[in-house]
């Protein structure tokens, strides 16, 4: 049985995380992972699921309006590098969460640090748009950390970030592919068997904020700049992911 206090938390957690996501276009999964896995609200394994599916809500929500600034080309090369490494995610999950919980922290740790950078740090725009084969390889990097964690965002964010296109192609573009690889990864959770007890119903407590948050980031213009917000997510996520590594190394270096 879920309590109620957790529920109200883990749907306050979701209001954020899809709130950034709306206007960044990226960070639901990485500010919700980095936030299940300091409460311990939930295993990751199963939070991962869920995050799969509050992903898939924040997608609806967004691309309702914006699906035609989707760049079709960059996604559908995105995707080809991302699906096959998905399922090579997830079986790592599996395997790391039955043998060493640590390790599986540590990566989720330096995986929320080093793309907490990606906030503040712009990469250096590109004058010609990249070729089939770096959204491939881009993409499966992304796919790899989708399948692990339902966290596809990092590798993804850097190289479209660079592209010379629109913020608005760039998010919807995103915010596409992470929906459909989290499809595929629920679907990858059907088909072994791996739905979790409760994962429905941490989905369900965090549907109508997440459904509020994406709502309100659309229509109301914040009373603070994008900038702001992306410098607050990143204070958040650095101390997250310190938190988890922290632990992890103190108690490797004292073996």
């Amino acid at each position: 049985m879920i309590a109620p206090a957790d529920v109200f938390v883990f749907a306050a957690l979701g209001f954020v995380a899809a709130f950034v996501q709306t206007l960044t276009g990226f960070a639901f999964g990485l500010l919700l992972m980095a936030a299940v896995a300091l409460t311990g609200l939930m295993p990751l394994p199963e939070a991962a699921i869920v995050v799969s599916l509050l992903t898939l809500a924040n997608a609806v929500m967004v691309l309702a309006k914006g699906w035609r600034d989707i760049a079709v080309k960059p996604l559908l090369f995105s995707l080809a590098g991302a699906l096959p490494m998905v399922s090579a995610g997830y079986g790592l999950l599996a395997l790391l969460a039955a043998s060493s919980l640590s390790v599986l922290r540590l990566i989720l740790g330096v995986a929320i640090i080093m793309s907490s950078l990606q906030l503040i740090l712009r990469p250096l725009p590109l004058v010609l748009r990249s070729g089939g084969f770096s959204f491939m390889f881009f993409g499966g990097l992304g796919g790899l950390m989708g399948g692990l964690f339902s966290t596809a965002g990092p590798p993804l964010v850097f190289q479209f970030y660079r592209q010379p296109l629109p913020h608005p192609v760039v998010r919807e573009t995103l915010v596409s592919i992470f929906a459909i690889n989290s499809l595929f990864r629920l679907g990858l959770v059907a088909v072994h068997g791996d739905w979790q007890n409760h994962a429905l119903l941490w989905a369900a407590a965090g549907l109508p904020t997440v459904l509020l948050s994406t709502y309100l980031a659309r229509r109301l213009a914040p009373s603070f700049s994008v900038w702001t917000l992306r410098l607050g997510a990143f204070v958040l996520l650095i101390l997250s992911g310190v938190s988890l590594v922290a632990p992890v190394v103190f108690g490797l270096w004292s073996v």
